[in-house]
């Protein structure tokens, strides 16, 4: 997929902009201890910045009330380098981590009830496609860019209208989504994601060689991949979530007008306040009888 070739520096350089799950509700549980994860995402982020010396790595965490920038390449002050030749990105974004995490983890002590332990997936998904976009008009030349959802924690049914108008503009924008999912059960919002965009969903099976399968599959850069044989997407979960009780449903249903979903029958619809079928009906009728009858 390419976006905007005529402005590209060339067909091997890319914009990498990682989304980091760092909920911690999930790393507690996890069988990938949350410093295991982040030593192979390191090594990861490396090999990307030394495949071509213009590409650019930006990181986003994500958390499970917040999420913020917490690295940039591009910046002059991650441009400086160790003697070994690799970039001395760790410092700076280790440091930016721990203060992001921290400040998440004092922001949700305990999990609320009644709320799935979620990340802001929605959240890290908008800022990362609202840097690409100032990306595209800072001037003429630009790396190729594309998203990496590094994501562990389950959907949140809540997110999935922000979720999927993110996913349709990154399509709009011809950005490719790519996901690396590591929890238990797999995500349908990132199987959408990448089933939509265009970009490579996964499911590593062996979490303790995720360097391999980061390197393997999504190092590769947008025109690379034209020439090699990624995985494909199999069986995608394209169930939705209804508005009315955040449920992930079969069978539901749709407003013809703003295409809101339900999962049972509405009388009128909670989101444009359109009324539904014999409601419609009775409606009409009762309006007409008050302009039949006569005043007093």
């Amino acid at each position: 997929m390419a976006s905007m070739s005529c402005k590209l520096y060339s067909d091997d350089v890319s914009l990498l902009v990682v989304l980091l799950d760092t909920n911690p509700f999930f790393w507690s549980s996890s069988s990938l201890s949350f410093h295991q994860f982040l030593s192979h995402v390191l090594a990861f982020l490396n090999s990307v910045l030394c495949l071509n010396q213009l590409n650019q790595v930006v990181v986003i965490a994500t958390g499970y009330n917040s999420c913020d920038y917490i690295y940039d390449s591009s910046l002059a002050s991650n441009r400086t380098y160790e003697s070994g030749g690799m970039p001395a990105i760790f410092a700076g974004l280790l440091q930016k981590l721990e203060e992001f995490v921290m400040k998440d983890e004092t922001l949700s002590k305990e999990e609320p009830e009644g709320r799935i332990a979620s990340s802001l997936l929605s959240g890290s998904l908008s800022m990362a496609l609202c840097y690409i976009q100032r990306v595209f008009r800072s001037g003429p030349l630009h790396p190729q860019p594309r998203i990496l959802c590094l994501q562990g924690s389950p959907d949140g049914p809540e997110q999935y209208v922000s979720v999927m108008n993110s996913i349709f503009s990154a399509q709009h924008s011809m950005v490719p989504i790519d996901s690396c999912y590591i929890g238990p059960q797999n995500s349908a919002f990132l199987q959408q994601a990448s089933y939509i965009t265009g970009g490579v969903h996964h499911k590593p099976q062996q979490l303790d060689g995720l360097f391999q399968y980061l390197t393997t599959i999504f190092a590769t850069d947008l025109h690379s991949r034209s020439f090699i044989q990624l995985p494909k997407p199999v069986g995608v979960d394209f169930r939705a979530s209804c508005f009315c009780h955040k449920n992930t449903i079969d069978m539901g249903y749709i407003c013809s007008v703003c295409l809101s979903i339900f999962c049972k029958h509405q009388k009128k619809c909670s989101t444009c306040g359109s009324v539904f079928g014999q409601s419609q009906v009775e409606a009409t009728n009762t309006s007409n009888l008050k302009r039949k009858t006569p005043e007093s």
